[in-house]
């Protein structure tokens, strides 16, 4: 039994459609991470600030 044509370029979008999702979910995560480690490092130096200057008016 043979399949028409359409049928393997709509598995193939199926496919490349996965791909591109799995592929677009890797990057936004990856960006995500890094600003979260922006983030982090800017809450740091903040608390760091706080606590310097805590320690000059005790």
């Amino acid at each position: 039994m043979t399949l028409p044509i359409w049928m393997y370029f709509v598995v193939a979008g199926i496919f490349a459609s996965a791909f591109m999702t799995i592929k677009s979910a890797k990057e936004e995560k990856q960006l995500e991470d890094e600003w979260i480690e922006k983030e982090g490092a800017v809450y740091i130096s903040r608390m760091e600030e706080e606590k310097e200057r805590r320690r000059q008016f005790t």
